[in-house]
């Protein structure tokens, strides 16, 4: 498959120096880069068939957790908004799983796309070392979600399928934390997950290719509400090669290490 027809590049000329100097000037103000229509129409309707055909495949998990992902503080209240649980469940399809002829497999091992990462994001990009990683199809169906928290990892990178009919709304708010200063944000993340401090909803249609920066931003996926699926493929990198997710964490969300 030609990677060049997977991109809709009249509209999201990566190549081109201006545009990917346009792009990281937003990601770098704003903590967030929409893409919209980044995919072709007919990749876009290749990988909502493909998604459906490996839904039987999907590793469904439950968790509790708080905003941190961090295991919580003895020393302070249960209620305490570093302590207070929210709530993730979600069923992911991981790399190993993906067919080897999907868009997705090319998309991700694009010289070219790998380069206008780096350029946006100005960190090198690794694909991870273990075989479950790199590439995962996530579905939010009824009732699924994913809690308030922060990101460990530095950016995101992912690509809408399918937005379902109702719920599942990504929000958020900026610069909620400084977790590099040791600064924790806790009267505003309590502000925003208690309902007194307004968040950003992020809007992404069909085929949106979304950068994020998650790490001193408060974000979360409101629950789906309708049959029609959210549907997320994360592309998964790392700022240096041969790194491989914990045991732990492969476990928790794919049900295997291997």
């Amino acid at each position: 498959m030609n990677p060049e027809n997977i991109v809709n590049l009249a509209q999201h000329p990566i190549q081109d120096v201006q545009y990917t100097q346009s792009c990281k000037a937003q990601l770098d103000s704003t903590g967030a880069l929409v893409m919209e229509n980044f995919l072709s129409a007919d990749t876009v309707k290749s990988l909502q068939d493909e998604a459906r055909k490996v839904r039987p495949l999907a590793f469904f998990c439950h968790q509790n957790h708080n905003a941190y992902l961090l295991d919580s503080d003895p020393a302070l209240p249960e209620e305490h908004i570093r302590n207070l649980e929210q709530q993730s469940d979600k069923g992911c399809v991981p790399h190993d799983q993906i067919p080897d002829n999907s868009p997705l497999r090319t998309l991700y091992e694009w010289h070219e796309f790998r380069v206008f990462l780096e350029s946006v994001l100005d960190v090198p990009v690794f694909p991870y070392a273990d075989t479950l990683s790199s590439i995962n199809i996530n579905y939010y169906e009824r009732g699924q979600q994913l809690g308030w928290h922060y990101d460990n990892a530095s950016f995101a990178i992912t690509l809408m399928v399918q937005a379902p009919e109702e719920g599942g709304e990504f929000e958020y708010l900026e610069k909620v934390r400084n977790r590099e200063a040791g600064e924790q944000g806790y009267a505003d993340t309590e502000a925003v997950i208690k309902g007194s401090l307004q968040p950003k909803t992020l809007a992404m249609g069909d085929g949106a290719l979304v950068l994020f920066r998650g790490r001193n931003s408060l974000h979360r996926v409101a629950p789906v509400v309708s049959d029609h699926a959210r549907i997320l493929v994360t592309l998964n990198f790392n700022t240096e090669p041969g790194v491989m997710l914990s045991e732990l964490v492969r476990t928790t969300f794919f049900g295997r290490i291997v």
